[in-house]
């Protein structure tokens, strides 16, 4: 299905991704030129497990529309449990969005590797569709 202006804003999205693994595929997605929506926003930190559950619901509340989280997986130079720790963290996460009335399905996690371009690229455009179903938290400026 293609975009037309009357379908609205693509979502807002904010990506936390890892330095040395998740970061440089997705660079990778934009220097082949793939496509997914232009408002993906990427934050990169050390290691996914440093991620805190309010950075999430803040970034909700600050018109993201959604949160998805590029996890090191099982290649994480950090910690051997790192996979485990940032799940743990996303299911933290959506407790706290449930109690803010925040739909859980606007955060996502999947493991990004450092040359998961194409899939990268594909999680943004899969999400983004998701999010357009669940309608938009853009907050109004002004």
């Amino acid at each position: 299905m293609s975009r037309t202006e009357d379908d609205g804003p693509e979502p807002r999205i904010l990506v936390f991704s890892t330095n040395n693994i998740s970061d440089p595929g997705i660079d990778l997605a934009g220097s082949r030129h793939l496509h997914y929506p232009a408002t993906v926003s990427v934050l990169a930190m050390p290691c996914s497990s440093g991620i805190k559950p309010a950075w999430i619901v803040h970034a909700l509340e600050s018109g993201q529309d959604g949160v998805f989280i590029a996890s090191d997986g099982e290649e994480c130079a950090f910690l051997p449990d790192c996979a485990e720790r940032t799940s743990r963290i996303a299911a933290q996460a959506q407790e706290l969005m449930k109690d803010k009335g925040l739909e859980p399905n606007r955060l996502k996690m999947a493991a990004v590797c450092s040359v998961c371009a194409e899939p990268f690229a594909k999680y943004m455009r899969e999400f983004a569709d998701a999010l357009n179903r669940l309608g938009s938290r853009q907050v109004p400026v002004g």
